[in-house]
C-alpha cells in the first residue's frame, strides 16, 4: 500500500516495534490486533476476512453484534478510532 510502518502504527494503534515483529513472523497477532491492522490499512471486508482465515482466526460473523459493527466499519472505510468509539458507545469491547 506504500504506507510506512510509522503511519500504519499510528492508524492501527499498534507500535512500530510490534508491527516489525508481526511482519517478520516473530509475532502471532490476536484477532483484535489483526483487525486493528486491517483498519490501519483501510482493508476491505474481503481482505480482512482473508487475513483472519490465513491467521487461523474466526471470520467476522454478521449475526454477532460486535462483528456486525466491525463489518460495517470496514465496508464504510471508517477509522479505527471511529469503530472503537462505536463499540464503546454500544458497551462492547473495543479492538485495541
Amino acid at each position: 500500500t506504500g504506507l510506512s510502518k510509522a503511519a500504519l502504527g499510528k492508524q492501527s494503534g499498534i507500535s512500530e516495534v510490534y508491527l516489525h515483529q508481526l511482519f517478520s513472523g516473530c509475532r502471532f497477532p490476536s484477532r483484535n490486533r489483526l483487525l486493528c491492522v486491517c483498519f490501519g490499512l483501510g482493508a476491505s471486508v474481503e481482505d480482512a476476512q482473508d487475513l483472519l482465515r490465513q491467521a487461523r482466526h474466526a471470520p467476522l460473523y454478521t449475526r454477532d453484534r460486535r462483528d456486525a459493527i466491525i463489518l460495517y466499519g470496514l465496508s464504510h472505510s471508517m477509522t479505527l478510532f471511529q469503530i472503537n468509539d462505536k463499540l464503546f458507545t454500544e458497551k462492547l469491547d473495543t479492538l485495541c
